[in-house]
C-alpha cells in the first residue's frame, strides 16, 4: 500500500482534518451532499472492511489523496459491518442546509458508535444486552460498572479480581473501558479476549464521578439506591456517563436507576465453570448450550434475561421456590400459560422500544409497537390476577397497563403509519383541524379548484371559464375573448393569448400559496406533533421499564414450563440443609442429541456434608464420567434459577459456590500448558472453597506423568476432605484407580464407577453410576472404536501386559494410603530414586529457569541431560 500523501489545503479539507483530530482513532463519516465520503488511510480501511471501490482524487495542491465512499441511506447497511469489525465510528453530518450555507457547509460530529454504544438494531443482537463495562482499579480490589445502553440497565460491583473477572465473563460486555495507565493490569488480570478502550485519568476521580452520577439521576445522593458506600464501582459508573457525554450519547434520560449486584444473593461460579458447564457459549460452535434447551421464551427480553438467571443463580431459598411455584401453576395450566404466551409475543421488546424514545431514535412504527404493547398488557395483568397463585398475582400488582397513555397514542397516530416521520401520514385524521385542512389542501385541490370554478363561473356569467396551472404563473383563470367583458375589475390579468386572456383573483392567489406549501407545512406540523407525542411519553420511561422487567420475568417462567412439560422435568426441593438427593438424573442437553431410538440412562447422585462428601468416580474413557459431573452440576443450577430439572426427583440444600475442573486444553497464546490450566482452575477451587460449594474434578491431573497426576490428585482430594472449616461436596472423576485407596483410609469418602460389560474382547458401555471403583481403564478398546489400526491395537495390548506383569507387585495409591497422617503426601517419582545419576540430573532441572528459557537452550540442555547418562553426543 502506498503512502498517503498529506491533503490538500482547501476549505473542506481543512474541515474535515479539524474535525477527524478530535476523534483520530474513528473511521470519520464524513456527509457530503448524499454521501459519507472516507479519506486517507480511513478510505483504506473501510473499502477493505465493506468491499467498495478505493479511488484516489487530485485535490488541490496534493497530488492525490485515498478516497471510498457510500450513499446515506445506505447507512444502516454499512455501519454494522464498520463496528462488528471492531472500528469505532464518528458520523459527522451536515448541520444546515447546502442551499442557504455562504461558505463551506457546517458539519460537525453527531454520534461515536463503538461496540459498547451501539444502539442500531442492525448491529445489536436481540437475545443479548449489549453491554458496555468500566473497570477502576484500587491496588488488590476494583469497581467495575454495567450499562446495556440500548436497554437502559446500569448496574455496579466491586470486590476482588477474581470477582471483577467472574462478572466479566458472566455478563460478557461488549467493550470494556479502564483508566489510561491500567492497562497491562487489565490484561495481566483478565486477559486479552475483551474488546478494550482506555480513558484518561480526570474521569477516574470520585468527585468527578459522584458529580456525573447525581448529575444523571437528578438526586442529591446515592442512598436511595443502595450504592452509596461502592466508591470504586460508583468511580467506574461515573467514568462510563463521562464516555457516554464524549460519544456525543446525551439523550439518556431512560438510564433512571442503579443497581447493585449483590455478591451474596447469587451463587458464585468462575469463568473456569462458565466454559465447562457451556450455559451460554460452546467451544464447538455446532454445539447446543444449556441456554438452547431452555429458551422457549416469546420476546427477545426474556431471552435476555433468561441468560442472565442462568449465570446468575439464586441462594435466597424463598426467591428460588417463589420461582418454582409459579412454574408448577403455569405447568399445571396450559391454557393460562398459552394466553400468556400470546400476549408476550404482543408486547415484543419494551425494553428496547422505550429505550429508544429517550435516545431520540423511536419511530411512528415504533410508537405503534409501544401503543399494541401497552394494549396487551392489560390482559396480561388480568390473567395473572384471575389464576389467582400467590407469584402471578405479586407480577400483576406491578403491572401497569397505563390506559391513558394507549388512549392518547390511538387518538394521535395512525394505525398504520410510515417507517419515516417525514413521509407524512403517521398522524392520525381528526386529531389537528390544522393538519386535516392541510391535507385537504394537498389531496382535494381538484375538487376545491372545480367548486371554485364552478362558483366564479355563476357569480360572473362567464360559462366558458376554467381554472388551469402552470409552471410559470401557478393557478389562473382562463376567459375566452368573447367573455372578457364580464371579468371582475378586483381580478389582475397576468397573460393575454390569441382568444384568451389569464386572470387571478385574491382568493386563487391565497389558495395556490396554500395548497403549494401544504405538504412541507404537513411534514413540519406532523413532525412536532410526533415529538410532542414523544416528550409526553418519556415521562413513563421508568415505569415501561418495570413493566418490561416484569413481562420478562413472566416470560422467562413460562419457558421453564413449558420446557418442563416438553422434556418431563420435576420440580426440585431446594432448602436451607447441606445434602444433595438426585434421582435418575439427567443431562438436559445430552439427552436432546440423542438419536430417538436411544434412551438417556438415568444415575443417582447422593452427597451431604457428614457421611458422603466426596465420590471417586472411575471408570473408563467414554463411559458416561463427564456427562455425570456436567449433570450434576446442570441440575442444581437448573433448581436454583427456578426451573424444573431433568430428573426423578431431586432434594437439594442451596449451594454458594459451583466450582468445576473438567476437560484438558493448552492456552498457548499465554504460554500456559494443559497442566498449568488445570493447576489454575484446581488451585482457584482450593482457594474459594466453602461449607455449601459444590466441586467437580474430572480427570485432574492428565496434564503430568503418571505418579505426579496420582500425587497431586490424592492431596487435592485430601485438602477438601481435611479442610477444617469446610466439607464441600465434591465429584471426584478419575483415570488412577489407585484413588479408590482413599475411601480405607478417609470416612466421608465412597468410591463409585460407571459400569461396562466386556463380552467376547469387546466393550458394552452401560453409563450406569454403581457403588465400588473400577481396576481398568479400557484405554485400548476406546482407541480401537476410534479406528485406530489393528497393528496399533495389537502391539498396545501386548505392551500393557508387559507393563502389568512388571509392576504387579507396585500399588503407589497403597503406599501414598499408609502416609496419610503426612498432610504433604507422597509424591512417587524418580527423583526420589536413590541414584547419584537421577539426582544429578535432578539438580540439572531444578536449577533450570523454564520461563526464560528459549527453544535452542532447551535443546542444548536436554543434550547435556543426556551426556550425563552416557547417550548424548561426543
Amino acid at each position: 500500500m502506498s503512502k498517503t500523501k498529506k491533503s490538500a489545503d482547501t476549505p473542506l479539507m481543512n474541515q474535515y482534518n479539524k474535525i477527524k483530530a478530535q476523534h483520530p482513532d474513528a473511521l470519520l463519516l464524513f456527509r457530503v451532499g448524499d454521501f459519507y465520503e472516507l479519506f486517507s488511510e480511513d478510505a483504506v480501511k473501510s473499502a477493505e472492511i465493506l468491499g467498495i471501490t478505493l479511488t484516489k482524487r487530485a485535490n488541490g495542491s496534493a497530488s492525490y489523496i485515498e478516497l471510498a465512499g457510500f450513499p446515506h441511506h445506505a447507512l444502516e447497511s454499512y455501519l454494522p459491518k464498520l463496528v462488528r469489525a471492531g472500528q469505532r465510528v464518528a458520523i459527522c453530518e451536515q448541520l444546515e442546509d447546502p442551499k442557504t450555507a455562504k461558505n463551506v457547509v457546517k458539519r460537525g460530529i453527531t454520534e461515536l458508535v463503538t461496540p459498547g454504544v451501539a444502539t442500531n438494531d442492525n448491529i445489536i443482537e436481540n437475545n443479548e444486552n449489549n453491554y458496555l463495562a468500566c473497570v477502576h482499579f484500587d491496588k488488590n480490589a476494583a469497581g467495575i460498572a454495567f450499562l446495556d445502553i440500548s436497554t437502559g440497565e446500569f448496574y455496579v460491583a466491586e470486590g476482588d479480581y477474581s470477582y471483577i473477572d467472574k462478572l466479566l465473563n458472566n455478563l460478557a460486555p461488549k467493550e470494556v473501558l479502564f483508566q489510561r495507565n491500567n492497562q497491562d493490569v487489565f490484561t495481566e488480570q483478565f486477559g486479552s479476549d475483551f474488546y478494550i478502550y482506555p480513558l484518561e485519568e480526570w474521569m477516574f476521580t470520585p468527585e468527578t464521578s459522584r458529580d456525573r452520577l447525581l448529575k444523571q439521576f437528578d438526586t442529591t445522593s446515592l442512598k436511595g439506591f443502595g450504592v452509596e458506600d461502592l466508591s470504586n464501582a460508583n468511580i467506574a459508573a461515573g467514568a462510563i456517563l463521562h464516555y457516554l457525554d464524549i460519544t456525543h450519547h446525551e439523550q439518556i434520560e431512560h438510564i433512571t436507576k442503579i443497581s447493585r449486584i449483590e455478591e451474596e444473593q447469587y451463587v458464585w461460579m468462575d469463568k473456569f465453570s462458565l466454559r465447562n458447564l457451556e450455559l451460554l457459549r460452546s467451544p464447538n460452535p455446532e454445539a447446543k448450550t444449556l441456554y438452547d434447551i431452555l429458551d422457549w421464551t416469546q420476546s427477545p427480553m426474556g431471552a435476555r434475561l433468561l441468560k442472565r438467571w442462568l449465570t446468575m443463580p439464586l441462594k435466597d431459598t424463598r426467591q428460588i421456590n417463589k420461582r418454582l411455584n409459579i412454574v408448577e401453576h403455569l405447568l399445571n395450566n396450559p391454557d393460562l400459560r398459552d394466553d400468556l404466551k400470546n400476549n408476550i409475543q404482543k408486547i415484543g421488546d419494551l425494553e428496547r422500544v422505550v429505550s429508544k424514545i429517550a435516545l431520540g431514535r423511536i419511530n411512528p412504527r415504533g410508537i405503534i409497537q409501544l401503543k399494541n404493547a401497552l394494549a396487551a398488557l392489560a390482559p396480561l395483568k388480568q390473567q395473572c390476577v384471575e389464576y389467582g397463585e400467590a407469584g402471578l398475582s405479586d407480577i400483576a400488582e406491578e403491572l401497569d397497563a397505563l390506559e391513558d397513555v394507549k388512549a392518547r397514542i390511538e387518538k394521535e397516530m395512525n394505525p398504520d403509519p410510515p417507517a419515516d416521520i417525514r413521509k407524512g401520514g403517521a398522524i392520525a385524521d381528526n386529531f389537528s383541524g390544522e393538519l386535516d385542512e392541510l391535507r385537504h389542501l394537498a389531496y382535494s385541490s381538484k375538487d376545491y379548484l372545480a367548486q371554485l370554478q364552478q362558483k366564479e363561473s355563476e357569480r360572473t356569467g362567464i360559462p366558458s371559464l376554467k381554472v388551469s396551472f402552470n409552471s410559470v404563473f401557478g393557478y389562473y383563470f382562463e376567459v375566452r375573448n368573447t367573455h372578457k367583458d364580464k371579468v371582475p375589475s378586483e381580478w389582475v390579468r397576468k397573460q393575454t393569448l390569441v382568444n384568451a386572456e389569464r386572470y387571478i383573483n385574491e382568493e386563487l392567489k391565497e389558495y395556490e400559496y396554500k395548497i403549494l406549501n401544504a405538504e412541507e407545512k404537513i411534514i413540519d406540523l406532523e413532525s412536532r406533533l410526533f415529538n410532542d407525542l414523544i416528550t409526553y411519553l418519556s415521562d413513563y420511561i421508568s415505569v415501561f421499564q418495570h413493566n418490561a422487567y416484569q413481562v420478562a420475568c413472566l416470560d422467562v417462567l413460562q419457558s421453564f414450563a413449558t420446557v418442563s412439560e416438553e422434556n418431563n422435568y420435576t420440580k426440585p426441593d431446594v432448602d436451607d440443609s447441606l445434602g444433595l438427593n438426585i434421582k435418575q438424573g439427567r443431562h438436559p442437553v445430552i439427552e436432546k442429541q440423542l438419536p430417538l431410538d436411544e434412551e438417556y440412562v438415568a444415575n443417582d447422585v447422593y452427597l451431604d456434608n457428614d457421611d458422603q462428601q466426596i465420590m471417586i468416580i472411575t471408570g473408563p474413557n467414554m463411559a458416561g464420567k463427564s456427562a455425570l459431573l456436567r449433570q450434576t452440576a446442570l441440575i442444581v443450577l437448573m433448581a436454583q434459577t427456578g426451573c424444573f430439572v431433568p430428573a426423578e426427583s431431586v432434594q437439594t440444600g442451596y449451594v454458594d459456590k459451583i466450582f468445576t475442573r473438567v476437560g484438558a486444553s493448552d492456552n498457548i497464546s499465554v504460554g500456559e500448558s494443559t497442566f498449568m490450566v488445570e493447576m489454575n482452575e484446581a488451585a482457584s477451587i482450593l482457594n474459594n472453597l466453602s461449607q455449601r460449594s459444590l466441586i467437580l474434578f474430572d480427570e485432574l491431573g492428565r496434564g503430568t506423568s503418571t505418579y505426579d497426576g496420582i500425587s497431586i490428585a490424592w492431596a487435592i482430594v485430601e485438602h477438601i476432605h481435611e479442610h477444617p472449616r469446610a466439607h464441600p461436596k465434591t465429584l471426584f472423576a478419575t483415570h488412577y484407580h489407585e484413588l479408590n485407596e482413599m475411601e480405607n483410609s478417609y470416612s466421608r469418602i465412597r468410591n463409585y464407577n460407571i459400569s461396562v460389560k466386556e463380552i467376547e474382547g469387546k466393550v458394552i458401555f452401560l453409563r450406569k453410576l454403581e457403588k465400588g471403583g473400577s481396576e481398568h481403564s479400557f484405554g485400548i478398546h476406546v482407541a480401537k472404536l476410534a479406528g485406530m489400526p489393528d497393528s496399533v491395537i495389537k502391539r498396545a495390548d501386548n505392551v500393557l501386559k508387559e507393563l502389568e506383569n512388571s509392576h504387579h507387585n507396585e500399588n503407589p495409591g497403597k503406599q501414598i494410603g499408609e502416609n496419610s497422617n503426612n498432610q504433604e503426601g507422597y509424591q512417587l517419582s524418580f527423583f526420589q530414586l536413590d541414584d547419584p545419576v537421577l539426582k544429578q540430573i535432578r539438580d540439572e532441572i531444578a536449577n533450570i529457569n523454564v520461563n526464560n528459557l528459549t527453544p535452542v537452550e532447551a535443546l542444548n540442555k536436554l543434550n547435556e541431560i543426556k551426556k550425563i547418562t552416557g547417550n548424548g553426543e561426543k
